[in-house]
């Protein structure tokens, strides 16, 4: 059994790097636009060693399991997201007048809805050897399995879409 101070401080480790993982990709697509390349490179060499930093963690804390139980877990992290997490912060943008806060919360809540159903369906389909195509809303992060002409949760056109590989 772990200590329990070192497994708390693995997963705010785990926590802070995801998060700067994140942070620098978007730091990253800024420093494109506005042409400052090897600003934007660094950014994303960070974000990948971030990356690495979170796996090693993650990994030390024992959170990598079967892929059966990594499915169900983001069964059960996606669906409290969408019941619960979100739920809450879309009321209060909302009671406050945070209007891009709460869009921001109401699309992820909703795409959480489809993430939670494709985990199952993958969980559900594990050893069949079904193929599956991926579509990614960039605008929003909802999953379709075939391509769509129009994004349910945000609106955003086709050209919105990315194959995930």
């Amino acid at each position: 059994m772990m200590d329990k101070k070192t497994l708390e401080n693995l997963k705010e480790a785990f926590a802070g790097e995801s998060q700067a993982n994140r942070k620098y990709l978007a730091f990253s697509k800024q420093a494109e636009k506005e042409g400052h390349k090897n600003a934007a490179k660094m950014f994303k060499a960070a974000a990948l060693a971030e990356t690495i930093h979170a796996h090693s963690h993650l990994k030390a804390m024992n959170g990598i399991n079967s892929t059966e139980e990594n499915l169900k877990e983001g069964v059960e992290g996606e669906t409290f997201e969408f019941e619960k997490m979100y739920p809450e912060m879309v009321k209060r943008a909302e009671e406050v007048g945070e209007k891009q806060a709460a869009r921001s919360f109401k699309f992820a809540m909703e795409a959480e809805k489809v993430h939670a159903n494709l985990y199952q369906k993958m969980l559900d389909n594990l050893e069949s050897g079904e193929e599956f195509t991926f579509h990614l809303c960039t605008i929003c992060g909802n999953v379709e399995l075939k391509p769509v002409d129009k994004c349910f949760i945000c609106g955003a056109g086709s050209k919105a879409f990315e194959i995930v590989e």
